[in-house]
């Protein structure tokens, strides 16, 4: 049997054999590298750029020229008209393109109702835009009067079937008068039919909603009419006209967040409001640093304050149940809690510079005072060099002058044998306990045995007498001895 070669699929272009070496896939067909270009401007092709039509191929440009929308704002760009087909980019007579029509398509015709509503053609759906149900062309999606292109962000469907600009449908089926139309500032009342007939712009009629009156007590409280739905406005329960809700003195126009309801069954405004009901004197109604009084007595400007007593010291509490600096009843509006007790807001000041303290300033002395923590240091503070309010020796008596058994360091009855603080032998609360190998210490007898540092989990080492050290008096005392140990590497020592 005679040897017959493989078939090869041939390239459209050219016609001859590709192979698997050189091809490039477009449009199901496989082309040679060098074929695979622009039909009309001869532009080499990859597969970001390339636009197949017919068996041809394009880069996008050339095929936007060729086959897209034709018009304002395309083809050349927005702003420009043009209507280049690329006729100056085609082939020269007599080259070859392999049979690829590059004259304009005939659209088929669709049946009646079923076609694009502008041209009567086929709509197939990578070019349909829909407007009320029905597709048109890409190109014939555009505005009936001016022609221009629209997208479904600006298109408006008129009664008439067809599509408009939104311009075009206000002139045409928009309302007319002072401030339509054409704009604000020009009085247009004409409107146009197909004929370009002048005809009669239609009337409106306002119907004063005020006139209609409502029974006593129902209607809007400024001027008794009927409020229906669309205009009325909620205030206090009850329904006013939209037009009739401004403030009594101003007239001002109000809305929900700067009306004041007032206690003549009126509203107001906030600044009307304030000047008539509002507190007056010193820094109210117009301003700090103004006295404003609006003409009122003195009498009236009482009978409109309520009346209030801010002295609450001077309600007695029973005794041990009031504020334990004046003895006054404490209400929950001003309380202040320390140590279980409760304290007037102004009363809860330091006992000896009286500064005003809060929850995080306080400090609850022995004394059953609260003090700032400057003075509570002064008073109950340790004492000696490093303390106080500067690193100064201070050498005060050996006692306070105020003694309290509870804050010295080792009293009252101690613990049984090996049940107590290792180095005190008082017993240790929870609050207080520091552990380490040998028992359970005091915060402040935990420190070394040596040096008298203090120690924590880090640098404790429990010695085989029983107490604790730290790292270098443990290495001091039991650790290696010789050179390098001890002092210092490079010392001899056998102490």
């Amino acid at each position: 049997m005679p040897f017959k070669p493989a078939d090869n699929p041939k390239c459209p272009k050219c016609g001859k054999s590709v192979y698997a070496a050189e091809e490039r896939v477009a449009g199901g067909l496989k082309w040679h590298k060098m074929c695979f270009k622009c039909g009309l401007c001869q532009k080499l092709l990859d597969s970001t750029n390339c636009s197949e039509h017919e068996g041809e191929l394009f880069c996008k440009v050339c095929h936007a020229r060729k086959f897209g929308p034709k018009g304002y704002g395309f083809g050349g760009g927005a702003g420009c008209l043009s209507m280049d087909a690329g006729d100056h980019l085609k082939a020269e007579q007599g080259v070859r393109t392999n049979g690829a029509c590059l004259e304009p398509r005939v659209i088929a015709k669709a049946p009646p109702g079923e076609g694009c509503p502008r041209c009567g053609g086929y709509v197939y759906a990578a070019e349909q835009m829909l407007a009320r149900g029905r597709g048109y062309h890409r190109r014939c999606f555009n505005c009936n009067t001016c022609h221009k292109p629209l997208d479904s962000t600006i298109h408006c469907d008129g009664p008439d079937k067809e599509i408009y600009c939104r311009v075009c449908y206000g002139k045409k089926f928009g309302p007319k008068g002072y401030g339509y139309g054409k704009g604000a500032g020009v009085l247009q009342s004409d409107t146009y039919t197909n004929g370009d007939s002048p005809s009669q712009a239609p009337r409106t009629t306002v119907i004063d909603t005020a006139a209609i009156q409502a029974p006593p007590g129902k209607g809007c409280p400024r001027c008794g009419g009927v409020v229906f739905a669309a205009e009325q406005v909620l205030a206090k329960g009850r329904e006013w006209h939209r037009k009739c809700f401004k403030c009594h003195d101003c007239t001002k126009t109000l809305d929900s967040i700067i009306a004041c309801d007032g206690p003549d069954s009126d509203v107001y405004c906030k600044t009307c409001y304030g000047k008539k009901w509002g507190p007056h004197g010193y820094g109210f109604a117009c301003g700090s640093g103004f006295l404003q009084t609006d003409g009122l007595t003195e009498e009236e400007i009482s009978s409109n304050r309520p009346f209030y007593n801010p002295d609450t010291t001077s309600i007695k509490a029973p005794k041990g149940q009031g504020c334990p600096r004046c003895g006054g009843m404490v209400f929950a509006a001003e309380q202040q809690l320390a140590k279980g007790t409760m304290w007037h807001k102004k009363c809860f000041n330091c006992a000896e510079c009286h500064r005003p303290l809060d929850s995080m300033l306080a400090c609850d002395g022995p004394d059953k005072e609260i003090h700032c923590r400057a003075c509570y240091a002064k008073l109950f503070g340790p004492r000696g060099f490093g303390y106080g309010h500067a690193p100064t020796l201070v050498c005060s008596d050996s006692e306070p002058t105020v003694t309290y058994t509870e804050q010295l360091p080792f009293t009252g009855q101690k613990a049984a044998k090996g049940k107590g603080c290792p180095r005190c032998g008082f017993p240790v609360y929870a609050a207080e306990q520091m552990n380490s190998k040998n028992g359970t210490w005091h915060k402040r007898c935990f420190s070394c045995s040596d040096c008298h540092r203090s120690l924590d989990s880090t640098n404790l080492n429990d010695g085989p007498n029983g107490e604790i050290y730290c790292r270098g008096c443990y290495g001091r005392n039991f650790g290696p001895k010789g050179v390098g140990f001890g002092l210092g590497a490079g010392t001899l020592t056998m102490a």
